[in-house]
């Protein structure tokens, strides 16, 4: 089956979730919100546009690098005069005193997760490429503030699941021993019964801000033995690696 390869790294990633006001939670891969919402950004399309139009697509989550896990602690509207402190639901102004809205923002730092996009309708994955290659909006790995780094879309292949277990080099660095582990996150269960289930609610019904909704989908999270010599390193050696990887498959 022809699909994409995405790359999805940068400085930080934050897929929220449980996120309420004052703690916004993230999810240790990406969402299948988070990567719906970013491909309907890349094409142009609103909030209120049907999520369930891109109910056709497949995402396969490779963890490359888990990253680390830090919290921001984060303020907004402290020391403002009343009138440019953040407004109420009600369209006032908050009391004096009481104008900083504190919270806590949980992100994952220097993670790189490599996705596999399938698609049973060819139509779809040729607009989700489309899109990507050509963005309508920037994307984002979760939010707003954390814009990815490149490489991004990475190629479009026709086995993109065995890219991702046998020849897409890894984003870290190469060890001493001959094999690494590496954890995937399926939307189907894998053909070896191994592994474990999350119950994630990230299959969104409706992206509307005053009316967000979503269902929730098993996460079928397993772990694969593959050999140390797939892993390319971090920067210019990891660029290097994907580069020899593409050609000898041209």
């Amino acid at each position: 089956m022809t699909g994409l390869l995405l790359r999805l790294g940068g400085p930080l990633q934050s897929w929220g979730t449980h996120s309420t006001w004052t703690e916004r939670d993230t999810h240790p891969y990406p969402t299948r919100s988070g990567l719906i919402g970013l491909i309907a950004a890349a094409g142009g399309h609103s909030r209120t546009m049907d999520p369930d139009r891109f109910s056709p697509l497949r995402f396969l989550v490779r963890i490359d690098r888990p990253g680390t896990h830090l919290v921001d602690f984060h303020t907004v509207g402290g020391g403002r005069p009343p009138k440019q402190t953040v407004p109420t639901a009600k369209g006032g102004y908050r009391q004096e005193g009481t104008g900083t809205l504190v919270s806590n923002r949980h992100h994952l730092s220097d993670a790189v997760f490599t996705v596999a996009v399938t698609s049973s309708d060819g139509t779809m994955l040729t607009e989700t490429e489309q899109a990507l290659r050509r963005p309508y909006w920037a994307g984002y790995l979760g939010r707003r503030a954390c814009p990815p780094d490149t490489p991004f879309l990475i190629t479009a292949v026709d086995d993109p699941h065995i890219w991702l277990h046998q020849r897409l080099p890894l984003a870290r660095p190469t060890p001493y021993e001959e094999s690494v582990t590496v954890e995937f996150v399926a939307e189907h269960p894998p053909d070896e019964p191994t592994g474990w289930t999350d119950n994630v609610a990230d299959d969104p019904r409706d992206f509307t801000p005053d009316h967000r909704s979503y269902r929730s989908r098993p996460a079928y999270r397993y772990r694969r033995v593959l050999p140390a010599g797939l892993c390319g390193g971090y920067g210019t050696d990891y660029l290097d690696a994907l580069s020899t990887a593409l050609e000898e498959a041209a």
